[in-house]
Formats: C-alpha cells, sequence, structure tokens
C-alpha cells in the first residue's frame, strides 16, 4: 500500500476524461484519472511494503521531508517536482550539474515560456539542497540524500 503525498499533485499529472453521453443519468459530467506515474518515487510512502507493515515513524519522517513541497503553487512547484523527478531519474547516487544539463531539451519542451532552463535547473537545484533532499559537493557535482 503506497500513500501519495498530496503535495506531489499537479494539473500535469491529472487526465481529463471525455464528458458522459447525454444518455447517461450524469450527463455532461467529466471525470478524470490520475497518473501516478508522474509523481517522483519520494512522493510515494509505503505504509506497507513487500507484506511488511513500515513503521509509523518512518512513514512520518517520509512526509515530513517533502511537506514543504504543500507551500509552493503552480509553476514553481511544477519546476521543482520536474527537477527531482530528472535527480530520481539518474542511476546513480551522485551526479553532476552537466547530468541535470542533459534535461534541458526536455524541460524546455515543459516549460516552454522560460528561455532560461539552465539558470532555472541550478535555482531548483538550490532548493532541493537547502531542503535536505540533495548535498552539493562543490565544483558541480551533488549527491542523492537517502530517503
Amino acid at each position: 500500500m503506497v500513500l501519495e503525498s498530496a503535495h506531489y499533485f499537479t494539473s500535469e499529472i491529472i487526465e481529463k476524461r471525455n464528458p458522459l453521453p447525454t444518455t447517461a443519468k450524469r450527463a455532461g459530467w467529466v471525470g478524470c484519472n490520475i497518473d501516478l506515474s508522474n509523481i517522483p518515487s519520494s512522493g510515494k510512502i509505503f505504509l506497507v511494503q513487500n507484506g511488511t507493515r513500515v513503521m509509523k515513524d518512518e512513514v512520518l519522517s517520509k512526509w515530513q521531508n517533502t511537506a514543504f513541497l504543500s507551500s509552493y503553487k503552480g509553476d514553481s512547484k511544477g519546476w521543482l517536482l520536474d527537477i527531482l523527478k530528472c535527480v530520481e531519474t539518474i542511476n546513480s547516487s551522485s551526479f553532476t550539474l552537466n547530468d541535470m544539463y542533459a534535461f534541458s531539451e526536455t524541460l524546455k519542451i515543459k516549460h516552454p515560456e522560460n528561455r532560461h532552463i539552465k539558470d532555472k535547473i541550478r535555482q531548483q537545484l538550490q532548493v532541493l539542497r537547502d531542503k535536505g533532499l540533495i548535498d552539493f559537493k562543490g565544483g558541480g557535482n551533488y549527491e542523492k540524500v537517502p530517503n
């Protein structure tokens, strides 16, 4: 069982469904699906994992580590979650600024209004560092903090 942190929900994960037909009791009603694949893994907090109940203190600790996201709204939350997802995509516990710059084109497509993608990447890495989700090791080197 997984608890999805609500502060990871953005409009990007909501998939609008077609309205119900006129013959339906609730004609015109529009539902949605929630695409959980777009939520970074740090937003998926297990209550039960591999058939074993996760201790309450561990669940609360993981929740509190990312609770700061609830204070972000709109595009600023989207950017932060996008950068977090990029960090999680890297298959190593350590990474460089150049590794993050490799996501520039993808981020440019997601955020076409931003003309300073590399600056934004650095800014969001600083936020993740300040919130304790990554460590800055100097010289453009970072390390993921185990959650």
